[in-house]
Order: structure tokens, then sequence, then C-alpha cells
């Protein structure tokens, strides 16, 4: 069985890149990263993702809580787990919101983003789509 990188101690980009990773191989679309910017207390990053269907959504929530428990990061908090249509999942230095498509739409979390701390994930994605 293949030991998960142990991510505890982890930068910030790293474990956004790890979430980003597990969120594209569970079939995760319109994946993006944002820094959050000089001026945020709160957090490093916002992960934004989309799932196909509220049940999907669920999914993504679960299985990145538990590949991540794997890897010695749990979450501080999951909210709206129960929904399905927005689950948030705060990891402290990266906060992941994983949408279904008509919530993403109507929330339009990007709009709130400087489109300057968008971080490219493209070869992020291609690790991902290698393993």
């Amino acid at each position: 069985m293949e030991e998960k990188k142990n991510f505890t101690n982890a930068e910030p980009l790293a474990l956004a890149e790890e979430l980003v990773r597990i969120l594209y191989q569970k079939g995760a679309t319109d994946i993006q990263l944002f820094a959050a910017g000089e001026d945020s207390s709160l957090t490093d990053y916002h992960l934004i993702a989309t799932g196909r269907s509220s049940t999907h959504v669920k999914s993504l929530g679960d299985d990145l809580d538990y590949e991540m428990g794997e890897r010695g990061v749990n979450a501080r908090s999951v909210e709206g787990k129960s929904g399905g249509s927005w689950i948030l999942l705060d990891y402290i230095t990266v906060i992941v919101h994983i949408f279904d498509a008509a919530s993403r739409e109507f929330y339009r979390l990007e709009r709130l983003q400087d489109p300057a701390n968008k971080i490219d994930i493209t070869s992020v994605i291609e690790s991902a789509k290698q393993n």
C-alpha cells in the first residue's frame, strides 16, 4: 500500500497544491486557486472547485476530508456538508469551496478575488493526470 506524504507542517502553497491534486483526481472541474493577498489575515489561499451534482459535491468534500486526514491534516471546520450545493473546508492556510454548478454561478466567488492573485495550477493538474 502506498504511504501518503505527511502535510502536517507543509508550506501553504504545497498544501493548496495537494488539495488541487486530490480534487482533480476525484473529478472536480473548473478548479481555481487564488492567493488571499496581503490584506487577508484569515488565510493564505482560496481554492474553488465544482462538482457535477449535489451527490458529487458531498463526495468531493468527504473524500478531501478523508484524504487530507491520511496526510496528517484535518480541517478546522467543515460547513455545508448536509446541503450538497456548497461545502467549505477550512484548512487554516487554505480555504476550500466546493460548489455544484448552479451555486457556483450564483455566488461567483471568483469575482471577489483579485485576478492578479490567481495561481497557475496547470503543472499541478498535469502531475495529477500522471497518477
